[in-house]
C-alpha cells in the first residue's frame, strides 16, 4: 500500500515586489501551517520522505511541518517538479517515486493539488485551500501504477478555526 499526503502552501503575502517563487508566507499562512501540522501530528502517521516545491511559500510551510513532526531534515528534499500548477508535473513526480517509500508527504501549489486530490482520491474536493492537507491511500505496491485511491482525510484550516 502507498500513502500520499498533499499539503498546499500557506497563504502568501503579495506586499513585496518579488518573483513568484520568492513570495513569502503572510501571518495567517504561518499560523495556519502551525494549526494544520499540529492536528496532523496528533494522528501519529509515520512518514518515509518529504518533498517540497522550491517556492519560498511552499518551503516555509514544509519547514513548519518538519519541525512539528520532528521529521529529520536529512530525509527532506526540494523537487523542482513540484513547482507545478497543472498537476501533470506532480503526477509524474509521484509516479517516479522510489517503491521503497511507503508514505510520502509533498508540499506544493494549486490548481495542481486540487486536481491530484480529485483525480486520485475518491472524494470530490472543490478546492484545496492554502495550508490544506489531503491524505490519500492506494492499494498499489508501486508508485508507477498508482491510480484511483481512497481519500482518508482532509484537514483544512477553516474547519479548525470554526
Amino acid at each position: 500500500m502507498k500513502t500520499l499526503i498533499l499539503v498546499r502552501h500557506g497563504k502568501s503575502s503579495w506586499e513585496y515586489s518579488v518573483d513568484d517563487k520568492d513570495r513569502p508566507l503572510n501571518e495567517r499562512g504561518i499560523n495556519d501551517g502551525h494549526l494544520v501540522s499540529s492536528v496532523f501530528d496528533s494522528r501519529d502517521i509515520e512518514i518515509d520522505a518529504v518533498f517540497s516545491s522550491p517556492a519560498n511559500r511552499a518551503l516555509h510551510t514544509c519547514l513548519i511541518f518538519l519541525r512539528r513532526l520532528n521529521f529529520p531534515f536529512g530525509k527532506f528534499e526540494l523537487a523542482d517538479m513540484l513547482y507545478d500548477f497543472s498537476g501533470d508535473g506532480v503526477l509524474e513526480f509521484v509516479r517516479n517515486l522510489d517503491d521503497d517509500l511507503k508514505t510520502v508527504m509533498v508540499f506544493g501549489h494549486n490548481h495542481a493539488f486540487t486536481h491530484i486530490a480529485n483525480s486520485l482520491g475518491n472524494s470530490y474536493i472543490d478546492n484545496v485551500p492554502t495550508s490544506g492537507l489531503v491524505h490519500l491511500e492506494f492499494q498499489s505496491r508501486h508508485w508507477a501504477s498508482v491510480e484511483k485511491g481512497t481519500t482518508i482525510q482532509a484537514i483544512f484550516p477553516k474547519h479548525l478555526r470554526e
